[in-house]
Formats: C-alpha cells, sequence, structure tokens
C-alpha cells in the first residue's frame, strides 16, 4: 500500500526539510514557553490540549494545528505568537507525504466533505499510531527507522483534519476483511477497532461496516476516494500499485460519487456498525 495508507516513497530532501522545519518550530515554543514561566503541563492546559502532545510538537515529532498560535496568544502575548506564526509558516503538512499523494492531500485539507471506500487497509485518517507502524513494518523493501519515524508523524499530523475541519463532513466504508485480518496482531486491532469507535463519535465523522457477506456489493473495482471543494466540485481519488489516479473531469467524479452512494447502502448503518465493532473486539 503507498501513500495515504503506507505512508509514501523512499526519503527524499523534502522529507529532511520538514523534519529540521518541525524540529525548529518545536524549538521555537519552547523557548516562548519557557521565557513565560510555563511547565509543559501549565501551557497544555491553558492552551486546552494535552500535555504529551505539546511535547511531541516541542519535540518536533508532531505537525502544530492551524489554531496553536491562537489559542496560545492569551498564554504568551501577541509578540510571541508573532514569532510562532512566522515559525509555522516554514511548514507544510504535504511535504511529510509521498510525492504522488501530495496533490490529493492539498484538495483533502480544504475540503468540506471527504468520503472514502477501502478494501485493502483501514484509511490513513483513521489509522492509530499501532497500526500504522504494523504497517511500515511490514513494508518491501525494508526501511529504516528514520523513514519510519518520520511517516507515522506525517500520517498522525494528517488526522489533525479532524480537529481543524469541524465543519467538513467525513464518511468512510470499511470491509469488514480489513479488520478480520488482524493486521499487526490482536493488539493492533484491539487499538484500530477502539480508535473507530472513538472517532466515530465526533458528530461530523460517519464509519460503516461493509459486511463480508453482501450479495449486492458494488465495490469491485477497489478503493476510492471522493472530496467536495468549498466551490462544490467534486474530485476523486484512486490509488495503485506505486501509483495514484486524481480525477476532475465532472463525468468521472459522478460515477465514482454514485458507487459511493451505492457502497453507503449497501453497508451496515452506522449502529449497526458500532455493534458489530464490538462484537469484533470482544472476539479478540
Amino acid at each position: 500500500m503507498r501513500t495515504d495508507h503506507g505512508g509514501g516513497g523512499g526519503t527524499n530532501g523534502t522529507e529532511a526539510e520538514l523534519s529540521d522545519s518541525l524540529k525548529t518550530f518545536g524549538a521555537v515554543l519552547k523557548a516562548l514557553r519557557e521565557e513565560s514561566g510555563l511547565t509543559q503541563e501549565e501551557f497544555a492546559l491553558r492552551v486546552r490540549y494535552s500535555a504529551a502532545y505539546v511535547a511531541k510538537i516541542e519535540q518536533g515529532k508532531r505537525f502544530p494545528p492551524a489554531d496553536l498560535p491562537g489559542r496560545a496568544e492569551e498564554v504568551l502575548g501577541a509578540a510571541a505568537v508573532k514569532v510562532l506564526t512566522a515559525a509555522a509558516k516554514s511548514l507544510t503538512r504535504r511535504a511529510g507525504l509521498a510525492s504522488w499523494f501530495r496533490q490529493w492531500a492539498g484538495v483533502e485539507e480544504e475540503a468540506i466533505s471527504l468520503y472514502a471506500y477501502e478494501c485493502r487497509a483501514v484509511p490513513g485518517l483513521l489509522q492509530p499510531e499501532a497500526y500504522i507502524r504494523a504497517i511500515m513494518d511490514r513494508r518491501l523493501p525494508p526501511v529504516s527507522e528514520e523513514h519510519v519515524e518520520r511517516q507515522v508523524t506525517a500520517r498522525l499530523d494528517r488526522q489533525q483534519l479532524f480537529v481543524a475541519r469541524p465543519n467538513t463532513t467525513f464518511s468512510f466504508v470499511i470491509e469488514q476483511g480489513v479488520l478480520a485480518r488482524r493486521m499487526g496482531g490482536r493488539e493492533v486491532t484491539k487499538h484500530v477497532i477502539n480508535h473507530l469507535l472513538d472517532v466515530g463519535n465526533r458528530r461530523n465523522v460517519e464509519i460503516q461496516v461493509m459486511p463480508i457477506v453482501q450479495e449486492d456489493h458494488c465495490g469491485i473495482d477497489g478503493q476510492l476516494y471522493l472530496a467536495e471543494t468549498s466551490a462544490h466540485q467534486w474530485i476523486g481519488y484512486t490509488e495503485g500499485q506505486r501509483s495514484s489516479n486524481l480525477i476532475s473531469a465532472p463525468k468521472d467524479a459522478s460515477v465514482l460519487l454514485q458507487r459511493y452512494g451505492r457502497l453507503r447502502a449497501q453497508a451496515l448503518d452506522c449502529r449497526a456498525t458500532v455493534k458489530l465493532l464490538e462484537q469484533m473486539r470482544g472476539a479478540l
């Protein structure tokens, strides 16, 4: 699997630049926090993030959320926030992703609706860290530990979309077989199911499981992603072995939209999905 699901291609200069920029931003935030006489725990409480999350931002291991400067203004002061905002301008979430995925990532960040059907893996936006690492551990050819850490960071940073885009509608249809496979083992699968149940509680997120037995299944052509832009244009995205396809022609995007609508109707509804996930978790 590639891009959204596997984390992207090999190491490149852009990824190294992103890593350095994240560390620089983290160092700036730490210096400003310490200058204000605050511990990580005190700062985290005031900006309404967990202390662990703030620690990882300061260590350059997490992409800072877009609203961090705004939340920090009352805590650090306007002058400090100007410095923080300037440091943030050197960052781009897309730089840590595979080159062929970045264009879709840009669409994804601005979308007012995001739909995903997956028959191969849990969608990248829904992958907990343990699952991401399980995927990376099985990648061929093998990758370095440094590369794994960059890809884990990039994937988890993308998931900040749920926080940054509270008015975006997210819809996911996932094949039951993806979870039944138990990628990474029982404990990893428990993490995945717990994460799906947790994210599915968000008001703007719908998660549906496609049962293994479904005679009217229309997903034979494989996974698909759809995004609605602010101009109400639909754009599709599909992916194969070391390749991807951005679909912007209205007639082709319409085909994917029709198929996704049918897939949603064929999958279990959200309540039935929760019941099935709880049953699967209990059987582990």
